[in-house]
């Protein structure tokens, strides 16, 4: 299948709020950048449809998604909704798209389910929102979409699926899905002692579930001997019918959220070699509150993910998109460097590799030198 993009124009102008880190443009720049590379004919792009309400719950409850709705079409959220499911919160605020805008990343995601049953690549830009819960909103994400991708794939009938998370925030809603699925591989990267303060070295549940929580300042150095000595060995161990990799922007070093300090080049290696490892692709975006930061990040993915070269200096249109962005209230969008603005590709960002990220990769090898490998 040629590979397609799948995004909508509800994420155009729809924030969060002024003051919330998800009031910056994302999908939309990715879409007009990847237009203005003349990366996104219209073949390989489709609308996402909006995700009905028994669609959702496939896994979220009835009276979640009801609440949802509720809330968004009355604007105002009571005590329960807070209390019991999270909606109306300093982190889950109400806002006018609260429940169109995540439906629409979790029907991209339960489409891409579908399209994928025979094979190919699927970018969902808008995807990834890896921290819902059955009964609550948590950590900027009102739905699952990653869960309901996934399952949306087993009801393609498609089995064994790893499922892998680069953001900089582990992926505990995924994790509290799936850690006990022997059909599910999940491998996550993210930043220690970091929101939701979950994934710990030694959470390993019950099923195939690696945790690698990564110090402060983790440098492309050192995610290529995670990718290398973890992320890869158990994906090809495990030999999935279906990859999906959450690919969250803000683990990278200019994100006003994180304090790792990877370049895009650590997404983009990543991405590209798990590609091989399986005939169905799922992309997803993720977390990433700096504007130029994941839109110069995912449009790379969409380059690396449907074969496209990626040059050292933007064709003036591409250009124009960068320098039409802004980030008020952050004291990174005050003075941005010009690479932002002309270049997809950041500086390699490497460094020593520290013995503590030796040690936990070292500790995680071993976990999955013992790993059963596929059944024949």
């Amino acid at each position: 299948m040629t590979p397609l993009l799948l995004g909508s124009e509800i994420y155009r102008g729809s924030s969060y709020g002024p003051w919330h880190p998800l009031r910056v443009p994302r999908v939309s720049t990715v879409l007009d950048l990847t237009r203005a590379m003349g990366w996104l004919p219209p073949d390989r792009f489709r609308a996402s449809p909006r995700a009905k309400a028994a669609a959702l719950t496939l896994w979220h409850t009835p009276a979640y998604v009801t609440a949802l709705a509720r809330v968004e079409a009355t604007q105002a959220a009571c005590e329960t909704d807070k209390a019991r499911h999270g909606l109306g919160t300093i982190s889950n605020p109400v806002f006018p798209e609260m429940f169109r805008r995540p439906a629409t990343g979790a029907g991209a995601s339960l489409l891409a389910g579908e399209l994928l049953r025979d094979g190919g690549r699927i970018h969902n830009p808008g995807g990834g929102t890896h921290h819902g819960m059955p009964d609550r909103a948590s950590g900027f994400c009102y739905l699952n979409d990653a869960v309901l991708g996934i399952l949306s794939l087993r009801r393609s009938g498609v089995r064994r699926i790893a499922y892998v998370d680069i953001d900089a925030h582990h992926m505990d809603g995924v994790e509290h899905a799936f850690a006990d699925d022997p059909d599910m591989l999940l491998v996550s990267t993210h930043e220690e002692r970091r929101w939701p303060f979950t994934g710990a070295l030694g959470d390993a549940g019950v099923g195939q579930v690696f945790n690698l929580p990564l110090p402060r300042a983790a440098n492309d150095d050192e995610f290529a001997l995670a990718r290398d000595r973890v992320i890869l060995p158990a994906v090809e161990r495990f030999a999935p019918d279906a990859i999906v990799l959450q690919c969250g922007a803000d683990a990278v070093e200019d994100d006003p959220l994180s304090r790792l300090a990877l370049s895009n080049n650590a997404h983009w290696a990543c991405l590209a070699a798990l590609m091989p490892l399986a005939p169905r692709f799922l992309l997803l975006g993720g977390g990433g509150y700096n504007p130029w930061s994941v839109g110069r990040l995912w449009s790379g993915n969409w380059a690396v993910l449907s074969g496209q070269d990626i040059p050292e200096r933007l064709p003036p249109e591409a250009e124009a998109v960068l320098r039409g962005l802004r980030f008020d209230g952050n004291s990174r969008g005050r003075n941005p460097p010009e690479h932002w603005f002309t270049t997809l590709r950041d500086p390699w960002r490497g460094g020593p590799v520290r013995a503590e990220v030796v040690d936990r990769v070292a500790h995680l090898a071993a976990r999955i030198g013992r790993m059963p490998g596929r059944p024949v």
